[in-house]
């Protein structure tokens, strides 16, 4: 899992999420194609 200021979708099966509540959301990117495509905004 990649850690990055900013996300983004790298191919065309990856989807943006979020996690959390409302103060401590956190964006995450995750690809059922490819797991190296996993990023979290941090």
């Amino acid at each position: 899992m990649k850690v990055r200021a900013s996300v983004k979708k790298i191919c065309d099966k990856c989807r943006v999420i979020k996690r959390g509540s409302k103060k401590g959301k956190v964006l995450r990117v995750i690809c059922p194609v490819s797991a190296r495509h996993k990023q979290r905004q941090g």
